[in-house]
Formats: structure tokens, C-alpha cells, sequence
């Protein structure tokens, strides 16, 4: 979320930043996790689709096996889009939550997107945008903390979501965590749907240290990592 990166950040710097989201610009941000954090506008989401939902129903499968070919940057927003995206000016997204409280985040791992360098981003929905976080070859490791999938490195991109239990268990107590749980699996399921749509493949990937994976891709304390998601082109 924007708030991780510039919470120390005074009022008029974050309202220029929101201001250069609206024209579309690449920012940087200063007082970051990484230092600086650079925001990237990602491209409008297509809202309507030519793909019946039925069909991408029919042709979803787990897949494991595949090409080494790069994803595009629309295609990304398109999947980031689908698991989180804003769809009313009320801040309500294609995902239902428990109480619009939002407790997920969602982690892009990139090797191969036209247009976006190497390493890792976090989504924000209301700006529909990625967040740098650090640069490098980060699915090895990441493959590492998830018994050496080998799924892992071979696509374009890797979508990770996590959760952060607090932001439904003040209103909910100890159930709040089982709709967290809930919620991931449906931005889950609207990610493997929306890359079939796309021509595209994934698998759902659930086996992992769930320490590691967070400390490889430095979420905030609390946070949970849930699901790692491969998306790519299957090897037929």
C-alpha cells in the first residue's frame, strides 16, 4: 500500500504525488524501503472483455511447465487489475471483502515484463500502479522458500498475495483471519481466470516458508504471505 512508503512523508509532497499519478508520469518518491521509491502508472485495465467468463471457467488449469516469453506491461496491469482493481469510486474492488476493510496486498516478482526492470513491485490499487521496491533476480530465492518449484523461474512474472490479519480482526476478532483466508482466494482465483482471458497460464502455488518468502520480499511485520502465483505462457 502507498502508505508503507510515504508514511514519513509530509501532506503536500503525497498530494503531488497523487497529482502526477493523475497525469500519468513516473515519480520518485523519497523515504522508501529501498530509499527512494519509484511509482509507475501502469496502462488502463480493459473493463470489458471479449472472453465469456464461461470459457475461462472450461479452460483453467494448473500449469507448471513454461515458455520462456515475456509478459506484456498491459497484460500486467490487466492481472493486478483482476485481483485487486478499483471498480467504483467508493474504493470497491473486483475482489469482495469482509467489511471493505482490504487486508491484501499484492507482490509482482518481474523477470520478463516489457517496460519494467527486473525485481520487485507492490500493486496499489487506487493509483493502479506499481511500486519499486528493489531491483535483482529475485524468483531463485524465491523458488528457494518454496521447496525449489521449478514454475517459479521459469515465467515472466510472479504474483504474490499476502494479507495482513490486523485489518479485519479489530472489526472481527479471531474470524476476521478465516475471511482474510477467504479473500485471498478469490483474488486468486480472478488472477488465474483473467490470464486464461489473456491467452495466458498460471498455477497456484501454496507450499512455502512462509517466513522466508516474507523476509525475500521484505513485507511489513504482520504481514502474511498466502499464495504465489506463476503467470506465463504453458509449454505445449
Amino acid at each position: 500500500m502507498v502508505q508503507l512508503f510515504v508514511k514519513s512523508l509530509a501532506a503536500p509532497l503525497i498530494s503531488s504525488a497523487l497529482l502526477l499519478f493523475m497525469t500519468g508520469l513516473i515519480i520518485t518518491v523519497p523515504g522508501g524501503i529501498a530509499g527512494e521509491s519509484e511509482i509507475r502508472k501502469l496502462p488502463d485495465p480493459d473493463r470489458e472483455g471479449s472472453i465469456p467468463l464461461e470459457t475461462t471457467l472450461q479452460k483453467r488449469r494448473s500449469v507448471r511447465s513454461f515458455l520462456d516469453d515475456p509478459l506484456t506491461l498491459q497484460a500486467v496491469s490487466q492481472l493486478l487489475w483482476a485481483a485487486q482493481g478499483i471498480t467504483e469510486q467508493g474504493g470497491f474492488r473486483t475482489a469482495p471483502s469482509a467489511g471493505a476493510l482490504y487486508p491484501l496486498e499484492i507482490y509482482v516478482v518481474v523477470r520478463k515484463v516489457a517496460g519494467l526492470a527486473n525485481g520487485l513491485y507492490i500493486y496499489t490499487p487506487l493509483e493502479h500502479a506499481l511500486i519499486f521496491v528493489t531491483a535483482g533476480e529475485i524468483l531463485p530465492m524465491l523458488s528457494g522458500a518454496a521447496l525449489q518449484q521449478d514454475a517459479i523461474t521459469q515465467v515472466p512474472a510472479v504474483f504474490v498475495i499476502a494479507g495482513l490479519g490486523k485489518k479485519t480482526t479489530g472489526k472481527y476478532g479471531g474470524r476476521g483471519v478465516r475471511y482474510m483466508y477467504m479473500e485471498s482466494g478469490h483474488a486468486a482465483q480472478n488472477i488465474c481466470l483473467q490470464a486464461v482471458a489473456l491467452g495466458l497460464d498460471s498455477v497456484t502455488i501454496g507450499a512455502f516458508t512462509d517466513r522466508e518468502v516474507a523476509r525475500i520480499l521484505r513485507m511489513e511485520k504482520g504481514m502474511e504471505p498466502l499464495y504465489i502465483i506463476p503467470v506465463g505462457k504453458a509449454k505445449k
